[in-house]
């Protein structure tokens, strides 16, 4: 084990933070995405400093494949674009800036000063960089030059110990940025990480803080969990800590008021996990038929809609509205939640065919879909 050393207010020599060799933290130099390690030597080549961050780093030490590699450095995201042709500058108050390699996008930020506190606009050091991180699970620096995990706040021992522990006091951490206790509770059940009382006890008390969060970012983060192949484990502590009730309003609202229900609806939200893990590739449009199907079973009954004299067009017009309405605030792709409801329809019966023709329900939704968009750009 290994020390970075620095100086105090009073310039003596202290402890900054602990390095770990390869022999501690046993990462595979081969589980490095080879245009991540492009990257990081092209920025050292250019005389700047370069790691990998936060989700990756913690994925690598528990034996996990990182679905992202995000990369930290000292160079300004102007010095970064004139070293990579292939990227392009975003964010409009702190910028970052993305580096494409076909398909694949790599963020690479500038450190962050937590001057301003955690969400600050500033650019500072990695001292600083590494307080306004999260978790001490997300908060590790690896080398793949070196092969080294910088630990300035004792998240190495806490993936070890899986506990989730803030790095931001919890007097701000929720108030700077809400979507944190989303991240918290996506954490401690992909990764079995034990939230301390206080912080449990936080979460609860903080939830109404959702209410403040632009539709466009829930939906960011219900579709990260859509995908995570750990929904179930996700949405039963979004339900112990009172988030859901901000994620999916009518969903909570229907499965409080009805205990059978809700045990359908996690029952549905297993099998959600289930595709995930073992069709990766499913479209979005599989995945949201689990969310809706116990929400249109209860709509109407539907065999005797389908002996009536309305016709599938007309049973779908109405669906696709009160669906529409259920899944809010989340605004998912038009086609992929019309695929869902079709495919719901078909189980109960109503004969609707999955094509990309548009029906009038198609058109209605193609209407709320751009108000939405009109709204959300208002909102920004």
């Amino acid at each position: 084990m290994l020390y970075r050393y620095g100086t105090d207010s009073n310039g003596k020599l202290v402890k900054k933070a602990v390095v770990y060799t390869k022999d501690e933290h046993l990462i595979p130099l081969e589980k490095i995405d080879t245009d991540a390690l492009q990257i990081i030597n092209r920025l050292r080549d250019a005389g700047y400093i370069a790691y990998i961050v936060g989700g990756a780093v913690r994925d690598l030490i528990v034996g996990n494949n990182p679905k992202d590699f995000d990369i930290v450095t000292d160079a300004t995201p102007s010095k970064i674009k004139k070293i990579f042709r292939n990227s392009r500058i975003i964010g409009r108050r702190f910028r970052l800036v993305h580096v494409v390699f076909g398909e694949k996008i790599f963020e690479v930020s500038t450190f962050r000063s937590n001057a301003e506190g955690s969400v600050g606009n500033e650019f500072g050091t990695i001292e600083q960089d590494v307080l306004r991180r999260d978790f001490s699970l997300n908060a590790l620096y690896y080398d793949p030059i070196t092969e080294q995990v910088i630990d300035y706040v004792g998240g190495m021992k806490d993936i070890k110990k899986h506990v989730l522990r803030p790095v931001i006091s919890l007097e701000t951490i929720f108030i700077e940025d809400p979507v944190r206790m989303l991240r918290a509770i996506k954490y401690s059940a992909t990764t079995h990480a034990k939230m301390s009382f206080a912080l449990r006890h936080k979460i609860r008390t903080s939830a109404n803080l959702l209410g403040q969060i632009s539709p466009s970012r829930l939906t960011e983060e219900l579709l990260k969990i859509i995908n995570s192949g750990h929904s179930f484990d996700i949405i039963s502590e979004a339900i112990d800590t009172d988030l859901f009730m901000y994620l999916q309003p009518s969903a909570a609202a229907m499965i409080f008021d009805n205990k059978a229900l809700e045990e359908k609806y996690m029952n549905n939200l297993k099998k959600l996990d289930a595709l995930t893990i073992t069709e990766p590739g499913a479209r979005l449009g599989k995945k949201l038929y689990f969310l809706i199907y116990d929400f249109v079973s209860t709509l109407t009954d539907w065999e005797k809609e389908t002996s009536n004299k309305y016709s599938s067009v007309e049973l779908y017009s109405k669906t696709w509205t009160e669906c529409r309405n259920f899944v809010l605030p989340m605004n998912p792709q038009r086609r992929e939640l019309e695929y869902a409801i079709k495919s719901v329809l078909n189980s109960f019966g109503v004969n609707i065919k999955a094509s990309g023709k548009n029906t009038s329900a198609s058109k209605n939704s193609k209407n709320t879909s751009q108000k939405s968009e009109t709204k959300k750009k208002q909102n920004q």
